[in-house]
Protein backbone atom coordinates (compact mmCIF):
# COMPACT_ATOMS: atom_id res chain seq x y z
CA UNK A 1 0.00 0.00 0.00
CA UNK A 2 3.01 2.42 0.93
CA UNK A 3 4.45 1.43 -2.65
CA UNK A 4 0.88 2.55 -4.53
CA UNK A 5 0.42 6.12 -2.61
CA UNK A 6 4.46 6.44 -3.21
CA UNK A 7 3.41 5.89 -6.76
CA UNK A 8 0.64 7.74 -7.13
CA UNK A 9 2.45 10.89 -5.81
CA UNK A 10 4.97 10.60 -8.47
CA UNK A 11 2.59 10.22 -10.81
CA UNK A 12 0.37 13.02 -9.67
CA UNK A 13 3.39 15.56 -9.83
CA UNK A 14 3.51 15.16 -13.09
CA UNK A 15 0.36 15.37 -13.74
CA UNK A 16 -0.08 18.72 -11.48
CA UNK A 17 3.11 20.04 -13.73
CA UNK A 18 1.45 19.72 -16.80
CA UNK A 19 -1.80 21.53 -15.55
CA UNK A 20 0.44 24.33 -14.08
CA UNK A 21 1.34 24.96 -17.31
CA UNK A 22 -2.59 25.19 -18.40
CA UNK A 23 -3.54 27.17 -16.38
CA UNK A 24 -0.76 29.61 -17.66
CA UNK A 25 -2.72 29.13 -20.66
CA UNK A 26 -6.23 29.79 -18.78
CA UNK A 27 -5.22 33.06 -17.42
CA UNK A 28 -3.29 34.64 -20.65
CA UNK A 29 -6.58 33.31 -22.89
CA UNK A 30 -8.32 36.01 -20.02
CA UNK A 31 -6.18 38.48 -20.04
CA UNK A 32 -6.53 38.03 -24.16
CA UNK A 33 -2.64 37.32 -24.63
CA UNK A 34 -3.31 34.02 -26.21
CA UNK A 35 -6.77 33.89 -26.97
CA UNK A 36 -9.25 30.79 -27.71
CA UNK A 37 -9.04 31.65 -31.53
CA UNK A 38 -5.28 32.07 -31.36
CA UNK A 39 -4.86 28.60 -29.94
CA UNK A 40 -7.26 27.04 -32.36
CA UNK A 41 -4.57 28.47 -35.51
CA UNK A 42 -1.61 26.63 -33.37
CA UNK A 43 -3.37 23.22 -33.64
CA UNK A 44 -1.60 22.69 -37.27
CA UNK A 45 1.92 24.08 -35.69
CA UNK A 46 1.18 21.56 -32.80
CA UNK A 47 -0.29 18.79 -34.83
CA UNK A 48 1.91 18.81 -38.20
CA UNK A 49 5.82 20.00 -36.92
CA UNK A 50 5.97 19.55 -32.88
CA UNK A 51 4.05 16.21 -32.44
CA UNK A 52 6.41 14.12 -35.44
CA UNK A 53 9.40 16.30 -34.57
CA UNK A 54 8.39 14.30 -30.69
CA UNK A 55 7.62 10.84 -32.94
CA UNK A 56 11.06 11.08 -34.74
CA UNK A 57 13.26 12.52 -31.85
CA UNK A 58 12.00 9.19 -29.89
CA UNK A 59 13.03 6.40 -32.51
CA UNK A 60 16.39 8.54 -32.96
CA UNK A 61 17.19 7.87 -29.47
CA UNK A 62 16.38 4.53 -29.27
CA UNK A 63 19.10 2.56 -28.86
CA UNK A 64 18.75 -0.90 -31.03
CA UNK A 65 18.36 -4.23 -28.92
CA UNK A 66 16.50 -7.19 -29.50
CA UNK A 67 14.17 -5.67 -26.03
CA UNK A 68 13.82 -2.84 -28.01
CA UNK A 69 12.35 -4.04 -31.45
CA UNK A 70 10.35 -6.56 -29.22
CA UNK A 71 8.72 -3.80 -27.27
CA UNK A 72 7.39 -1.67 -30.31
CA UNK A 73 5.73 -5.21 -31.64
CA UNK A 74 4.35 -5.22 -28.23
CA UNK A 75 3.37 -2.03 -28.11
CA UNK A 76 2.43 -1.55 -31.69
CA UNK A 77 -0.42 -5.03 -30.59
CA UNK A 78 -1.44 -3.42 -26.92
CA UNK A 79 -2.25 -0.33 -28.76
CA UNK A 80 -4.58 -2.15 -31.35
CA UNK A 81 -6.21 -3.58 -28.27
CA UNK A 82 -6.51 -0.82 -26.16
CA UNK A 83 -8.58 0.96 -28.77
CA UNK A 84 -10.68 -2.37 -30.07
CA UNK A 85 -11.14 -2.67 -26.39
CA UNK A 86 -12.68 0.75 -26.35
CA UNK A 87 -14.88 0.16 -29.15
CA UNK A 88 -16.19 -2.86 -28.15
CA UNK A 89 -17.18 -1.45 -24.41
CA UNK A 90 -18.40 1.91 -25.55
CA UNK A 91 -20.58 0.29 -28.77
CA UNK A 92 -24.19 -1.21 -26.73
CA UNK A 93 -24.08 2.50 -25.08
CA UNK A 94 -23.97 4.38 -27.74
CA UNK A 95 -26.35 3.24 -30.45
CA UNK A 96 -28.85 6.18 -30.78
CA UNK A 97 -29.91 8.82 -32.92
CA UNK A 98 -31.09 11.23 -30.72
CA UNK A 99 -29.10 14.18 -30.21
CA UNK A 100 -26.33 12.74 -32.61
CA UNK A 101 -24.62 16.25 -32.34
CA UNK A 102 -23.63 15.38 -28.92
CA UNK A 103 -23.68 11.81 -28.98
CA UNK A 104 -21.17 11.27 -31.46
CA UNK A 105 -18.90 13.42 -29.48
CA UNK A 106 -19.47 11.69 -26.43
CA UNK A 107 -19.14 8.13 -28.15
CA UNK A 108 -15.62 9.44 -29.36
CA UNK A 109 -14.29 10.76 -26.05
CA UNK A 110 -15.11 7.38 -24.62
CA UNK A 111 -12.51 5.59 -27.26
CA UNK A 112 -9.73 7.89 -27.93
CA UNK A 113 -7.42 9.30 -25.53
CA UNK A 114 -5.14 12.08 -25.57
CA UNK A 115 -1.73 9.94 -26.65
CA UNK A 116 -0.09 12.54 -27.59
CA UNK A 117 -0.25 15.59 -26.20
CA UNK A 118 -0.79 14.77 -22.71
CA UNK A 119 1.15 10.67 -23.33
CA UNK A 120 3.77 11.61 -24.38
CA UNK A 121 5.06 14.05 -21.66
CA UNK A 122 3.81 12.10 -19.20
CA UNK A 123 5.91 8.51 -20.67
CA UNK A 124 8.93 10.64 -20.68
CA UNK A 125 8.46 12.00 -17.09
CA UNK A 126 7.87 8.87 -15.70
CA UNK A 127 9.24 6.15 -18.03
CA UNK A 128 12.23 8.09 -19.59
CA UNK A 129 12.73 8.43 -23.73
CA UNK A 130 11.95 4.35 -24.17
CA UNK A 131 8.21 5.69 -22.61
CA UNK A 132 7.88 7.77 -25.65
CA UNK A 133 9.20 5.49 -27.81
CA UNK A 134 6.15 2.64 -26.78
CA UNK A 135 3.64 5.86 -27.18
CA UNK A 136 4.71 6.60 -30.11
CA UNK A 137 3.83 3.54 -31.90
CA UNK A 138 0.17 3.80 -29.62
CA UNK A 139 -0.09 7.12 -31.71
CA UNK A 140 0.46 5.26 -35.46
CA UNK A 141 -2.63 3.26 -34.00
CA UNK A 142 -4.30 6.14 -32.66
CA UNK A 143 -3.99 7.49 -35.96
CA UNK A 144 -5.06 4.64 -38.19
CA UNK A 145 -8.25 3.99 -35.70
CA UNK A 146 -9.66 7.74 -35.35
CA UNK A 147 -9.70 8.35 -39.02
CA UNK A 148 -11.55 4.86 -39.50
CA UNK A 149 -13.97 4.31 -36.84
CA UNK A 150 -13.46 7.51 -35.32
CA UNK A 151 -14.69 8.98 -38.35
CA UNK A 152 -17.50 7.19 -38.67
CA UNK A 153 -18.69 7.57 -34.85
CA UNK A 154 -18.40 11.23 -35.29
CA UNK A 155 -20.46 11.57 -38.53
CA UNK A 156 -23.33 9.63 -37.00
CA UNK A 157 -22.50 6.18 -38.63
CA UNK A 158 -23.34 7.82 -42.02
CA UNK A 159 -20.37 8.06 -43.79
CA UNK A 160 -19.68 6.73 -47.15
CA UNK A 161 -23.43 7.27 -47.96
CA UNK A 162 -25.89 9.84 -47.80
CA UNK A 163 -26.58 11.48 -44.26
CA UNK A 164 -29.98 12.35 -43.12
CA UNK A 165 -31.41 15.61 -43.72
CA UNK A 166 -29.70 17.90 -40.97
CA UNK A 167 -26.70 15.80 -40.86
CA UNK A 168 -23.16 15.92 -42.39
CA UNK A 169 -21.84 12.20 -43.65
CA UNK A 170 -17.96 12.23 -44.58
CA UNK A 171 -16.91 9.80 -47.11
CA UNK A 172 -13.56 7.84 -46.08
CA UNK A 173 -10.36 8.27 -47.94
CA UNK A 174 -7.54 6.46 -47.43
CA UNK A 175 -5.24 9.25 -47.97
CA UNK A 176 -6.59 10.65 -44.69
CA UNK A 177 -5.21 6.90 -43.38
CA UNK A 178 -1.82 6.99 -44.77
CA UNK A 179 -1.00 10.71 -45.17
CA UNK A 180 -1.17 11.81 -41.43
CA UNK A 181 1.13 12.91 -38.89
CA UNK A 182 1.59 10.48 -37.18
CA UNK A 183 1.76 7.81 -39.88
CA UNK A 184 4.44 9.63 -41.37
CA UNK A 185 6.67 10.75 -38.65
CA UNK A 186 6.74 7.01 -37.56
CA UNK A 187 7.20 5.83 -41.03
CA UNK A 188 10.70 8.33 -41.02
CA UNK A 189 11.36 7.36 -37.78
CA UNK A 190 11.30 3.60 -37.67
CA UNK A 191 13.75 3.14 -40.24
CA UNK A 192 16.11 5.50 -39.04
CA UNK A 193 15.76 2.57 -35.27
CA UNK A 194 15.76 0.15 -37.54
CA UNK A 195 18.87 0.28 -39.43
CA UNK A 196 20.46 2.59 -37.26
CA UNK A 197 20.86 5.30 -39.45
CA UNK A 198 23.20 7.86 -37.90
CA UNK A 199 21.94 11.34 -37.62
CA UNK A 200 24.19 14.20 -37.48
CA UNK A 201 23.88 16.74 -34.64
CA UNK A 202 22.89 19.23 -37.70
CA UNK A 203 19.85 18.13 -37.61
CA UNK A 204 19.55 15.86 -34.67
CA UNK A 205 20.10 19.30 -32.18
CA UNK A 206 17.15 21.00 -34.08
CA UNK A 207 14.88 17.94 -34.34
CA UNK A 208 15.23 17.73 -30.07
CA UNK A 209 14.69 21.85 -29.70
CA UNK A 210 11.39 21.46 -31.79
CA UNK A 211 10.27 18.71 -29.58
CA UNK A 212 10.46 19.89 -26.27
CA UNK A 213 7.70 22.22 -27.02
CA UNK A 214 5.21 19.86 -27.36
CA UNK A 215 4.36 19.70 -23.56
CA UNK A 216 4.23 23.32 -23.24
CA UNK A 217 2.16 24.47 -26.68
CA UNK A 218 -0.20 21.71 -26.06
CA UNK A 219 -0.86 22.85 -22.19
CA UNK A 220 -1.03 26.34 -23.34
CA UNK A 221 -3.52 25.53 -25.99
CA UNK A 222 -5.33 23.28 -23.32
CA UNK A 223 -5.59 25.79 -20.67
CA UNK A 224 -7.19 28.13 -23.66
CA UNK A 225 -9.96 25.88 -24.17
CA UNK A 226 -10.61 25.34 -20.33
CA UNK A 227 -11.41 28.77 -19.94
CA UNK A 228 -14.70 28.80 -21.89
CA UNK A 229 -15.84 25.41 -20.05
CA UNK A 230 -19.08 25.79 -18.19
CA UNK A 231 -19.34 22.74 -15.27
CA UNK A 232 -23.17 23.56 -14.49
CA UNK A 233 -24.52 22.49 -17.89
CA UNK A 234 -22.56 19.59 -18.71
CA UNK A 235 -22.84 17.63 -15.09
CA UNK A 236 -26.37 17.15 -15.98
CA UNK A 237 -25.68 14.72 -18.92
CA UNK A 238 -25.86 10.99 -17.52
CA UNK A 239 -24.38 10.20 -21.01
CA UNK A 240 -21.13 12.07 -19.79
CA UNK A 241 -20.69 10.27 -16.43
CA UNK A 242 -20.78 6.92 -18.84
CA UNK A 243 -18.04 8.52 -21.18
CA UNK A 244 -16.31 8.99 -17.88
CA UNK A 245 -16.79 5.91 -16.53
CA UNK A 246 -15.65 4.11 -19.29
CA UNK A 247 -12.79 6.52 -20.92
CA UNK A 248 -10.86 6.94 -17.01
CA UNK A 249 -11.71 4.09 -15.38
CA UNK A 250 -12.75 1.20 -17.60
CA UNK A 251 -11.12 1.60 -20.72
CA UNK A 252 -7.62 1.33 -18.19
CA UNK A 253 -8.78 -0.95 -15.84
CA UNK A 254 -9.41 -3.99 -18.65
CA UNK A 255 -6.34 -2.68 -20.48
CA UNK A 256 -4.37 -2.71 -17.37
CA UNK A 257 -5.72 -6.73 -16.37
CA UNK A 258 -5.17 -8.14 -20.02
CA UNK A 259 -1.58 -6.91 -20.37
CA UNK A 260 -0.78 -8.30 -16.68
CA UNK A 261 -2.76 -11.56 -17.93
CA UNK A 262 -0.41 -11.54 -20.73
CA UNK A 263 3.30 -11.05 -18.47
CA UNK A 264 3.73 -7.42 -19.42
CA UNK A 265 5.55 -5.88 -17.01
CA UNK A 266 8.01 -3.22 -16.09
CA UNK A 267 8.61 -0.28 -18.51
CA UNK A 268 6.26 -1.11 -21.16
CA UNK A 269 3.02 -1.76 -18.73
CA UNK A 270 3.94 1.46 -17.59
CA UNK A 271 4.04 3.53 -20.97
CA UNK A 272 0.64 1.28 -22.19
CA UNK A 273 -1.05 2.70 -19.10
CA UNK A 274 -0.70 6.42 -19.70
CA UNK A 275 -2.43 6.74 -23.35
CA UNK A 276 -5.18 4.26 -21.93
CA UNK A 277 -5.51 6.33 -19.11
CA UNK A 278 -5.42 9.88 -20.42
CA UNK A 279 -8.52 11.75 -20.90
CA UNK A 280 -10.54 12.07 -24.07
CA UNK A 281 -8.09 13.74 -27.05
CA UNK A 282 -7.92 17.23 -28.21
CA UNK A 283 -8.84 15.41 -31.58
CA UNK A 284 -11.85 15.12 -30.02
CA UNK A 285 -12.89 19.11 -30.62
CA UNK A 286 -10.98 19.11 -34.34
CA UNK A 287 -12.81 15.64 -35.35
CA UNK A 288 -16.36 17.34 -34.29
CA UNK A 289 -15.96 20.65 -35.95
CA UNK A 290 -14.78 18.76 -39.19
CA UNK A 291 -17.75 16.50 -39.20
CA UNK A 292 -20.61 19.31 -37.98
CA UNK A 293 -20.82 18.16 -34.35
CA UNK A 294 -20.78 20.50 -31.43
CA UNK A 295 -17.25 21.06 -31.22
CA UNK A 296 -17.90 23.82 -28.55
CA UNK A 297 -19.48 20.63 -26.58
CA UNK A 298 -16.77 18.94 -27.54
CA UNK A 299 -14.23 21.41 -26.63
CA UNK A 300 -15.94 21.56 -23.12
CA UNK A 301 -16.39 17.65 -22.35
CA UNK A 302 -12.44 17.11 -23.30
CA UNK A 303 -12.07 20.32 -20.83
CA UNK A 304 -14.21 18.57 -18.01
CA UNK A 305 -12.96 14.91 -18.38
CA UNK A 306 -9.19 16.16 -18.27
CA UNK A 307 -9.51 17.73 -14.82
CA UNK A 308 -10.89 15.21 -13.48
CA UNK A 309 -7.68 13.27 -14.81
CA UNK A 310 -5.73 15.08 -12.43
CA UNK A 311 -6.61 12.20 -10.04
CA UNK A 312 -7.46 9.20 -11.83
CA UNK A 313 -4.32 9.31 -14.03
CA UNK A 314 -1.75 8.92 -11.38
CA UNK A 315 -4.28 6.34 -9.35
CA UNK A 316 -4.03 4.34 -12.67
CA UNK A 317 -0.42 5.05 -13.40
CA UNK A 318 0.33 3.93 -9.71
CA UNK A 319 -1.64 0.82 -9.29
CA UNK A 320 0.16 -0.03 -12.67
CA UNK A 321 3.73 0.08 -11.44
CA UNK A 322 2.65 -1.48 -8.03
CA UNK A 323 2.21 -4.72 -9.17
Amino acid sequence: MHLFFANALIAMKQVVMLYIIAGLGLAAERLRWFPESTARLCTKLLLYVVTPCVVVNSFVNMEYSAEALRGLGISFACGALLHGVGILISEPFFRGRKNAATESVLHFAAIYGNCGYMGLPLARAMVGDQGVFYVSVVILTFQICSFTHGAYVMSGGVMGRRAPEGEQGVKFQWKNLLLNAGVLSVAVGLPIFLLQIPVPALVDTPLASVASMNSPLAMLMFGAYMSRTRLRGLLRSKKLFLTMGMKLFALPAVVMSVLLLCGVRGALLNAMLIPAAAPPANNTVVFAARHGRDSGYAAQVVSLLSLISIVTMPLMIALGLSL
